[in-house]
């Protein structure tokens, strides 16, 4: 059992432009699934944009990237990154949980997602917004 941990930068409707600069800069390979691409558009104006993206170098750069959507709060100066805490078993992600979501605020409930066995968004008690999920294949 392993984790990672990766930045991860919030936009709002620039993500996947940055991922295709952080990758002609780090070099690797992009991807980008959209809201359209997962049956998850809110705002039609928003179905291209990057629900979930990332950029992986050979040299071990790793960035993650999505769109804010626009019914949820979005700052650029005040929330432009989470850190992503990924994992490939679910009960290790679930005590990681457990420990770091004392005195934290809940933003989405560690569940299962439409794109991971288990997925969950909270900020803790610093001001950190932390995302957690266990990986698996995309398949799209």
């Amino acid at each position: 059992m392993s984790v990672t941990t990766t930045t991860h930068l919030n936009f709002r409707g620039a993500a996947r432009e940055a991922l295709d600069f952080y990758q002609t800069v780090f070099g690797g390979r992009a991807v980008a699934v959209t809201y359209k691409d997962v049956g998850n558009v809110q705002n039609e104006n928003e179905a291209d944009w990057v629900m979930w993206g990332e950029v992986v170098g050979d040299n071990g750069f790793h960035v993650m990237a999505y769109d804010v959507p626009s019914q949820l709060p979005w700052n650029r100066g005040e929330n432009p990154f989470f850190v992503s805490v990924r994992g490939d078993d679910v009960d290790e992600i679930s005590a990681l949980w457990q420990k770091l979501s004392d005195g934290s605020t809940v933003v989405r409930p560690l569940e299962a997602a439409q794109w991971a066995p288990l997925y969950g968004m909270l900020t803790d008690r610093f001001g950190v917004t932390w995302v957690m999920d266990v990986t698996s294949p995309y398949n799209g």
